[in-house]
């Protein structure tokens, strides 16, 4: 039995780039994980540490070596291994190829007969011998952003390499990486212990780093930074918000973590929020703070990566850092006040959206005539969502969006209230962006419904219409993200839309389009298809997606009404029995081609149980027609639940193939008009599947 033990691996290195650290220590990790596994050696627990200055995975209960494996060749038949009572030369080639003689072959008996073979145990290799070139593949495999060279050496990594430690327990597993030897010494904090640290046993990795002013675990770490803040505006009597996205950047960037608290001058408040926030996040990393009621405060905190016996001192430089770039916000936003978003209408002409669609002023036309489509359709103010949509993108040319381009909608809001512009569509010009991602909001008024979709449509119909539509991992337009956006609006917003109307009129927008033939119908199938991701978010099986998906429904909000309703119909006890049914009417019906009808003679129901189900037919038919017109379709499926009976009654008892043709057609279109009514709401015979 090979002994276990715990492995570390450590490449020391220049400060990482913060939003390359996780991916590069998960790859790492995964990489040796990958690599024992498929040299068929145990190990246990993997862990993967990363600091700015280091990459590390610990591996437990390692076994030292592959198990031994019994290896068996099969060599000649034994009739043809002799001639004359001789080996012949093929049965001597094989002995040769095992390193034996041929009379320490062994006879192996099959069932094809018996045959020469060799059969000896394969010591497993010891991990020292396994270890240096797993790793230098993995080092090599992992997804480093941008490489670099120093000195005169042609070696390549993200940051210039330092330290290499590879540890067995106790035993330095020799290995060559990136032009360094291993061995079994790391290096603490840059300033607090700059000195060389000699571990004795892997385990000792973690508490040897603490001691040395490193936090190696990513996860306690980033909750030692979390805690911090939160107990510094405890202090200041503020709220801290902690992005996580900020939260792991910041986590990125220092070794110790040391939270203080800073402030600026109350004049900067006069800036909306949002421009504070984006200085202090985009170039500082600071965490910004709030009162009780939300408004943001006169203060910051930062993260050092230091614990200075004089923290006064680092906070007035962060302070002195600030006040400049908060001083640029504040004479972005000045500047920008003194035109007006209409007066930059005509910068937009000069700013291309795509080159074969022209400039952001062309993409405004169009999405316009879209929006006053749409206002007109849902009830909302035309002329509120058409000065909306010309003014959508004018805040693109201001200054402060040209330095924080994630405040794009957001300006255009504070500008349109500033100079004048309605409410609505002041608010509008923020609301077009949304949703932003998965599970973010809509937009609560129709003029911003409105813009957010006609933007979209028209983004989707334009590059479709040049022949670029996604294909694999490549969306440089987000068109997926803009699908499932308009979708949510649709369904969210309860907007009783055509999207084929909304693509058509979208299209007719275009001009000179090389890929315009079929163009709506193509956007179309890839919207639909689109909604199987929907469904998937709202914990809905592929199976209800294609049971919808089949009716050719182009009505977003239609859509997801009839995927919940077969969602909650599938939940009943009657679903699976009534999907069975429906399937073996699919089968019956296209085996027989039908032709159609589902008109029943009553005067050929011979049987008590077709007569008995084409009387449900009857009765369920009227109840359920006003509730499919009412689009109340999960009403309609738990009425045409009661089915289940005289439907198991009627293939129990009555054979639908019937030798006389009349009865055989009029049974036949009996089973047409139960397929009819559950394709009513879905075809639920999918639901087998």
């Amino acid at each position: 039995m090979a002994s276990v033990n715990t492995l570390l691996i450590e490449l020391g290195c220049e400060e990482l780039p913060p939003g390359a650290i996780d991916a590069l220590a998960d790859s790492l990790a995964n990489g040796l994980a990958d690599g024992l596994r498929d040299a068929e050696v145990a190990f246990g627990q993997v862990r993967a540490y990363a600091t700015p200055r280091r990459l590390a995975v610990m591996i437990e209960s390692l076994a030292e070596r592959q198990p031994d494996r019994e290896i068996e060749k099969r060599g000649p038949a034994k009739a043809a291994a002799f001639k004359d009572g001789e080996p012949t030369r093929a049965v001597q080639g094989f002995a040769r190829s095992c390193g034996v003689e041929v009379s320490d072959l062994i006879e192996l008996e099959t069932d094809k007969g018996t045959w020469l073979g060799y059969r000896h145990t394969q010591p497993g290799e010891h991990l020292s011998a396994l270890l240096p070139a797993m790793l230098e593949q993995v080092v090599a495999r992992l997804p480093v952003p941008k490489n670099m060279r120093w000195g005169a050496s042609r070696i390549e990594f993200s940051r210039p390499v330092h330290w290499l430690v590879a540890l067995y327990g106790s035993e330095v597993i020799e290995a060559s990486v990136l032009g360094l030897d291993s061995g079994r010494t790391t290096f603490g904090h840059r300033f607090h212990a700059p000195q060389a640290i000699t571990l004795a046993h892997a385990e000792d990795y973690l508490d040897a780093l603490e001691d040395a002013r490193v936090l190696a675990n990513r996860e306690v770490r980033r909750e030692r930074i979390r805690e911090q803040v939160q107990a510094e505006a405890e202090v200041y009597g503020a709220n801290a918000v902690i992005e996580e996205a900020l939260l792991n950047e910041v986590n990125g960037l220092v070794e110790w973590p040391v939270a203080l608290t800073g402030t600026f001058d109350e004049r900067f408040l006069e800036v909306p929020a949002e421009c504070l926030i984006s200085s202090m996040k985009a170039n500082q990393k600071y965490f910004h703070l709030l009162d009780n009621d939300g408004k943001l405060k006169p203060a910051f905190i930062t993260v050092s990566n230091i614990e200075s016996k004089d923290p006064q001192q680092v906070i007035s430089g962060n302070e002195k850092v600030i006040r400049p770039r908060l001083g640029d916000a504040a004479f972005f936003y000045e500047t920008d006040l003194r035109s007006t978003l209409e007066s930059r209408r005509e910068k937009l002409e000069s700013v291309v959206f795509q080159q074969k669609l022209g400039s952001m002023a062309e993409k405004a036309r169009r999405s316009e005539a879209v929006a006053r489509h749409i206002a007109e359709r849902i009830g909302a103010d035309v002329d509120h969502a058409a000065r909306a949509a010309q003014l959508a993108k004018t805040d693109l040319v201001t200054e402060m969006v040209l330095e924080f381009p994630e405040l794009q909608g957001i300006m255009g809001h504070y500008y349109a209230r500033h100079d004048g512009e309605d409410a609505t569509v002041a608010l509008a010009l923020e609301e077009q962006y949304l949703p932003r991602f998965a599970g973010d909001a809509i937009p609560t008024t129709k003029a911003g419904m409105a813009i957010a979709l006609a933007d979209r449509l028209d983004t989707l119909t334009g590059i479709f219409g040049i022949g670029q539509r996604p294909t694999g991992a490549k969306d440089p337009f987000a068109l997926r993200r803009a699908t499932i956006g308009v979708l949510n609006i649709l369904i969210k917003g309860e907007l009783d839309l055509d999207l084929r109307e909304l693509l058509t009129v979208s299209a007719e927008q275009h001009r000179d389009l090389p890929k315009a033939e079929g163009l709506v119908e193509d956007v179309l199938e890839y919207m639909l298809d689109r909604f199987r991701a929907w469904a998937s978010d709202e914990g809905m099986g592929a199976e209800l997606y294609l049971a919808v998906r089949t009716l050719k429904i182009s009505n977003p909000l239609d859509f997801a009404r009839r995927l919940r309703a077969v969602h909650a119909f599938g939940e009943r006890p009657e679903a699976a029995a009534l999907a069975a049914a429906n399937k073996r009417v699919s089968n019956i019906l296209a085996k027989a081609e039908h032709d159609g009808r589902t008109e029943v003679d009553a005067s050929l129901l011979s049987e008590p149980a077709e007569q008995a189900l084409a009387e449900a037919l009857t009765a369920r038919g009227a109840e359920v027609a006003p509730l499919f017109a009412a689009a109340r379709y999960q009403e309609a499926l738990d009425a045409l639940a009661s089915l289940r009976e005289p439907v198991d009654a009627f293939f129990d008892q009555v054979m639908v193939n019937a030798d006389d043709a009349a009865v055989r057609a009029n049974r036949l279109a009996m089973l047409a008009s139960l397929q009819g009514l559950f394709m009513g709401v879905a075809d639920i015979s999918l639901l087998t599947q």
